[in-house]
């Protein structure tokens, strides 16, 4: 039986094979995007470099040698390779359990191609089991987590964490997410919220789901 960080790494070791030669890669945050990263180390003289999505993912792709970019350098990107927290068929994903979903979503935003990096037990039939991370200004806290309320949303404040972009997080416990794309619009809309955990209108293109009998691809 295969261990969860065993296979963590078979599809790290898989979505090397979507970056294209000679491109600037997107790369997210995250357990798996960690083995991705020391995935990417083994073929650094053929990419040109990273963007990072976190201020850790940068300090890891740096310390294998590999050039970090900022996106704003870098332009459009080819690839986007990230885990998430949870992921339908429909490859809408719950992500940001690591704090990093505002610059997650503006590198996938920007890149052409999302390849999801997951193991099996990511895979569910319906959002909402693992909270929903929402990033807020911090003076809106308070006024946020109301509304989160009359949503049927549970916001708890993750103590002792602040984004790499200075804010707050509010995690919501108790929704069930029966239409990602609606909500997510909805959650964007509240004032004070820099955005949230729902990765439904830029889905992933293509899953790598690691699973006991091997990596399995998934599109929709």
């Amino acid at each position: 039986m295969l261990s969860q960080d065993e296979l963590k790494q078979a599809v790290a070791k898989a979505a090397i094979e979507y970056v294209p030669f000679d491109c600037i890669v997107g790369v997210g945050t995250g357990s798996t995007a960690n083995f991705f990263i020391d995935e990417l180390a083994k073929i650094k003289n053929k990419i040109r470099g990273a963007v990072a999505s976190s201020e850790a993912s940068a300090k890891r792709l740096q310390s294998h040698g590999i050039e970090v970019l900022s996106l704003n350098d870098a332009g459009d990107l080819q690839v986007y390779v990230d885990g998430a927290d949870e992921i339908t068929r429909h490859l809408h994903m719950v992500k940001g359990g690591g704090g990093a979903l505002t610059r997650e979503k503006i590198v996938a935003a920007a890149s052409k191609k999302f390849i999801c990096v997951c193991d099996a037990s990511k895979l569910v039939d319906v959002l909402g089991k693992f909270p929903l991370p929402i990033e807020v200004i911090p003076m809106a806290r308070s006024s946020v987590a109301r509304q989160l309320v009359k949503l049927g949303g549970q916001p708890a404040l993750r103590e002792g964490f602040t984004t790499d972009n200075g804010n707050l997080i509010l995690d919501v416990h108790g929704l069930q997410i029966m239409n990602p794309v609606e909500l997510e619009s909805t959650l964007d809309h509240i004032a004070g919220v820099v955005t949230n955990g729902l990765f439904a209108r830029r889905s992933a293109d293509v899953l790598l789901l690691g699973t006991p009998d091997g990596v399995k691809t998934m599109t929709f």
